[in-house]
């Protein structure tokens, strides 16, 4: 059995664990990622909105992307079945011009750039390794990792904090059977890929478009560099397979009839890529935090991705959980009630998200009828869809009761401030 030990070890080096790496790492913090892939590696969830230029700036990766081949988005517009588009909701009319203008990436690209500027901040990176158990002390704190090589070989990693950036599959929650399952965003999502799909002209080839189908599922169609196109469809199970059918390439061929627009612009292009499914069920951690162990990224917990805020959120929380961790190191108190603010902000701006994915999904509810009695929302719509949800929207959500429900917040994700060694090796 071989050893290390480091300051914080990290699970995953997607965009939320190799944020977190990258502001340890520029602190001084010995820091080591272990990931499961070798780098590059497919990735889907490729749009941001525009309030991702804040952790991107912090992390000194604007210049990278202003550089970088990715497809400027300027805009989000959303079409109804029979192909009628709205106009684009342009994030100019809203922002300066450094934020109004975000992008398209492709993750395996987007997500390279990120961990190469991990290693350059100096954070120690291992791929192909796989996360195989939890180290822990006898009163049940995490103290580290025990990881496989291809080889076999395992190697026992100590270290102060673990930070589980694992994703959706999210190592530590399933281990410590935290995950708690929202009660009504279940959907499934079939997607692939688009060779040269018809464009619009000029600032709008990047805008991302939401093409609705029956019973409130959507198309997303997002534009990428070299002519690609991300295209996929989210709905309830039980809409994508009727009939029977449950094979993701004749769900997908089924579904495109059912927008036109989707229908015509997919008309010029060719897929070019295998067709892919999942579930995009909607769950939050019982904790965001426990002696030990810290959670970041859809691990901390995942939101369905009608309005593209994986990326924000992943980004937004790797910066946040990095620099409060930072803190605790120096203090030498890396306590899980230090992590009570992280815990608000994040569980605050994915409760204001979830909210509008709420209304989004309600069958008696169009952002058009609300904006069209109440015109005065349209900002607060456009700022919590852009990214800006740590803000107080109660007005918002008060109106847009008038028309549908509002979901009650998920009572999850706060620190598990107390070590309870029947929590921690359930």
């Amino acid at each position: 059995m071989q050893t290390t030990e480091v300051d914080v070890v990290i699970i995953g080096a997607g965009p939320a664990g190799c944020s977190a790496a990258c502001i340890l790492a520029e602190a001084g913090h010995r820091v080591l990622i272990v990931e499961r892939e070798s780098f590059p590696r497919y990735k889907v969830g490729e749009s941001m909105i525009p309030f991702t230029y804040f952790p991107l700036k912090r992390l000194g990766l604007i210049d990278k992307m202003k550089s970088s081949h990715f497809m400027r988005k300027h805009s989000v517009q959303f079409v109804m079945p029979s192909g009628k588009a709205s106009q684009p909701f342009y994030f100019s009319t809203r922002y300066d011009a450094d934020v109004s203008q975000t992008w398209q990436v492709l993750r395996s690209e987007f997500d390279q750039m990120m961990l190469n500027h991990a290693l350059e901040k100096g954070a120690q990176v291992w791929q192909q390794r796989e996360v195989v158990d939890m180290l822990r002390e006898d009163d049940g704190r995490v103290c580290g990792l025990r990881v496989r090589d291809p080889d076999g070989v395992h190697t026992e990693v100590s270290a102060t904090m673990t930070i589980d950036a694992s994703g959706k599959e999210a190592f530590s929650v399933a281990r410590n059977r935290w995950r708690e399952r929202d009660p009504h965003l279940n959907k499934v999502a079939v997607w692939t890929y688009y060779k040269d799909a018809k464009r619009d002209p000029g600032i709008d080839e990047g805008a991302t478009t939401v093409a609705y189908v029956p019973d409130k599922g959507w198309f997303w169609f997002i534009p990428q560099h070299d002519g690609m196109t991300s295209v996929g469809i989210v709905a309830e199970a039980s809409y994508l397979t009727r009939d029977g059918v449950k094979q993701p390439e004749a769900i997908f061929k089924r579904e495109i009839a059912q927008n036109k627009w989707i229908e015509s612009y997919l008309s010029e292009g060719k897929p070019v890529a295998p067709y892919r499914a999942t579930s995009e069920y909607t769950f939050r951690s019982r904790y965001c935090a426990a002696p030990g162990l810290l959670l970041i990224g859809d691990a901390f917990g995942f939101l369905d991705p009608v309005f593209s805020s994986g990326l924000l959120l992943a980004l937004k929380s790797g910066v946040m959980a990095g620099e409060t961790l930072s803190q605790c190191l120096k203090t030498g108190d890396c306590s899980p009630s230090h992590f009570s603010q992280y815990s608000q902000e994040m569980c605050e701006g994915i409760e204001n998200m979830r909210k509008l994915v709420y209304a989004f999904y309600d069958p008696d509810f169009s952002f058009k009828d609300l904006i069209a009695k109440y015109p005065e929302l349209g900002g607060d719509v456009t700022d919590c869809l852009s990214g800006d949800v740590n803000k107080d929207f109660s007005h918002l959500w008060e109106k847009i009761e008038e028309f549908c429900a509002m979901p009650e917040s998920l009572p999850y994700g706060q620190p598990l401030v107390e070590a309870v060694p029947s929590e921690l090796t359930a």
